[in-house]
């Protein structure tokens, strides 16, 4: 969304706009945001999940060391995908199909992640999600995002190109 405000203010000649038109700059400050918000937000949502007291359940397996990990929030994905996807949304150019993939597959993934810890938390199923449908909903992101890739017209694939250098021709 910030790609898009810099653009308009680079059309009114503000100094500095022109900066968000680079990619590297933009992924710079995006993985700076990114890790500013896993700091920041994960402290507090961490926090939350310890006072809701969602946390790993133990099996007795008479291991040294075993229950310190008692009570360790779970479902910490909240926390890395919260920042990808805020910081993705605030510096990607959002028409682009390659970030439009990306966030697809975030969200799938997360969703899929997010349901498995709910079925281990809520449902105090140590299994989690069934294989099955992991699986399969791994196959289905994999179909939509290979087909997308196959059939899309903006997404480009090199191929052998022929390329002038002092009027000789190569191959690449």
């Amino acid at each position: 969304m910030l790609y898009y405000f810099f653009e308009y203010l680079d059309k009114l000649d503000v100094p500095g706009a022109g900066m968000f038109q680079y990619v590297m700059f933009r992924s710079a400050m995006a993985v700076v945001f990114s890790l500013l918000i896993g700091i920041f937000v994960g402290k507090k949502i961490i926090g939350k999940l310890q006072q809701k007291q969602i946390g790993e359940t133990i099996r007795n397996l008479d291991l040294e060391g075993q229950y310190s990990k008692r009570g360790t929030p779970t479902m910490g994905g909240v926390i890395i995908i919260l920042s990808i996807l805020v910081s993705t949304l605030l510096f990607g150019k959002l028409e682009n199909i390659y970030i439009i993939l990306m966030l697809v597959s975030t969200v799938w993934l997360g969703m899929l992640g997010f349901a498995d810890d709910y079925i281990k938390v809520f449902k105090k199923d140590k299994e989690g999600l069934k294989g099955k449908f992991k699986i399969v909903a791994q196959v289905g992101l994999g179909l939509i995002v290979g087909l997308t890739m196959y059939f899309s017209p903006d997404i480009v694939v090199r191929e052998n190109m022929e390329i002038r250098v002092n009027n000789v021709i190569e191959e690449v």
